[in-house]
């Protein structure tokens, strides 16, 4: 029997992590070989090539290595390769799926897993995803749906998951349309049809832009964004009270800002879309499109400063920026 051809790349992250002095604390140690030898069973839904890309905590990764990445994956692709799955630390591994999303063209499924539990603690928790994430990746119902986060058995879109829990292996969810489907007795069940995907042919990104977040936040005056603009940063996203809101002083600032640079707006509630038309007093999200800003729909504020440093990074003129925020406003034209 042929068993399907995934390539595995580890990029470091608790699941790879190993501790000889409790007070050290655990580092990133083990390599790809080491963790897909660790998981039982493996061997026996698919063939595995496996790839150590990096030892590091997934708060120190940067585009650069999301990137090299990519290429990594997609030399795979050409190489043969039916799936592909890359490990990482969970802590930024939400972003890493979706800006991955945002460029991968290729029908053969992207699986991202990582772990909560380091490989020595009880019931850790690496083992299993590797598992569940290679049976995705595996799988031809997989196939066409982009990029993909496998975790606990839970199979998460990249444009909708979110880690919500510090340290439960439970933590991540996506909120408002659920989980795309299970991974049950080996096997991906999905819930529904694969969402339709944001697609647009980026060209090689300029390492150099910047795009900053920034957090609204009780009595805040608009300082903050003057000193993000000062600095030198070529984009901003706001991630804002409820619907899309900000101060009256930081309407203004959103106003004076606007016309150099673009101003995206998200909101930090966590779940649900930006508005439209409900609200129009100073800070409002009718009086800052008045006042020049953008609106990023049902894309979560993290989610957001991606798609907008990559159309700066990629040279999009402001139009393509506004079109690019504009499918993001409606779920049905994501679903």
């Amino acid at each position: 029997m042929k068993y399907p051809s995934i390539a595995v790349g580890a990029l470091g992250g608790t699941i790879c992590m190993t501790a000889d002095d409790a007070q050290v604390g655990a580092l990133p140690r083990l390599s790809a070989q080491q963790l897909v030898s660790a998981v039982p069973g493996l061997v026996d839904i698919a063939e595995i090539h496996a790839a150590t890309l990096l030892q590091l905590p997934s708060p120190s990764l940067n585009f650069a290595h999301v990137l090299d990445s990519l290429a990594w994956a997609e030399s795979m692709v050409s190489a043969g390769a039916n799936g592909i799955v890359l490990t990482q630390g969970t802590d930024t591994l939400e972003e890493t799926a979706f800006l991955l999303d945002l460029l991968w063209t290729h029908p053969q499924p992207l699986v991202v897993t990582g772990a909560m539990r380091t490989p020595l603690t009880a019931g850790a928790d690496g083992p299993a995803n590797i598992l569940a994430a290679v049976a995705c990746a595996a799988d031809s119902s997989s196939c066409g749906r982009g990029v993909c986060v496998v975790m606990n058995n839970t199979i998460h879109e990249a444009r909708w998951v979110r880690k919500a829990n510090s340290m439960s292996v439970e933590t991540f969810e996506s909120a408002v349309m659920g989980p795309a489907g299970m991974v049950l007795e080996g096997t991906p069940q999905y819930f529904r049809p694969p969402s339709k995907r944001y697609r647009e042919h980026f060209a090689k990104p300029d390492m150099s832009v910047r795009v900053a977040l920034v957090e609204t936040c009780l009595g805040e005056t608009g300082e903050m964004l003057n000193a993000v603009a000062q600095a030198g940063y070529h984009g901003i996203v706001i991630s804002a009270y409820g619907a899309g809101h900000v101060s009256h002083d930081e309407a203004k600032c959103i106003e004076a800002l606007a016309p150099r640079l673009p101003i995206v707006i998200a909101t930090r509630t966590g779940s649900g879309s930006t508005a439209a038309r409900t609200y129009g007093f100073p800070g409002s999200e009718i009086d800052l499109a008045r006042r020049g800003a953008y609106f990023s729909g049902w894309l979560a504020p993290r989610k957001a400063r991606l798609l907008l440093w990559l159309l700066l990074a990629t040279a999009a003129p402001l139009s393509a920026c506004a079109a690019a925020f504009e499918f993001w406003k409606r779920v049905d034209s994501i679903e």
